[in-house]
């Protein structure tokens, strides 16, 4: 099954990469967000997104991801300040801390698609996974 997958990234090629990486791999990247107004128009063409937390608008990458968890996209955070993140965001899946390998987004986008369909998968070992009681 394809996905279609949006990345929330400022750093244009940060997120081209991302974008190459999910092409890679079957999927459909609907586009690239730079900031909060952005990601949310293109918001109801995804199925997952891969979300930065700093942005062109400041640090808003911690609420887009919390919006688009509760409309039903499957959300993992990537940043290299996993720690502004906490205990996690409700309904998210986790974050993976950057930078990240090719491989790596490929192990935690199999992760990722496992878990939208609650099944058991393999987990990155960087990849820090929320607490199941903020889903």
């Amino acid at each position: 099954m394809s996905y279609n997958v949006l990345v929330v990234e400022d750093e244009i090629f940060v997120a081209v990469v991302i974008e190459d990486v999910v092409a890679e791999m079957g999927m459909n990247p609907v586009g690239i967000a730079a900031d909060r107004r952005s990601a949310l128009k293109i918001a109801p063409e995804a199925d997952i997104a891969l979300v930065d937390l700093n942005l062109k608008d400041g640090p808003t990458g911690k609420e887009i991801g919390k919006t688009l968890a509760e409309n039903g996209v499957t959300v993992l955070f990537m940043t290299a300040n996993p720690s502004q993140l906490g205990d996690g965001v409700p309904g998210t899946v986790g974050v993976l801390p950057k930078p990240v390998m090719d491989d790596e987004l490929k192990e935690a986008m199999d992760f990722v698609i496992a878990r939208r369909h609650a099944l058991p998968a393999y987990c990155p070992a960087r990849l820090k996974v929320f607490d199941q009681a903020h889903v």
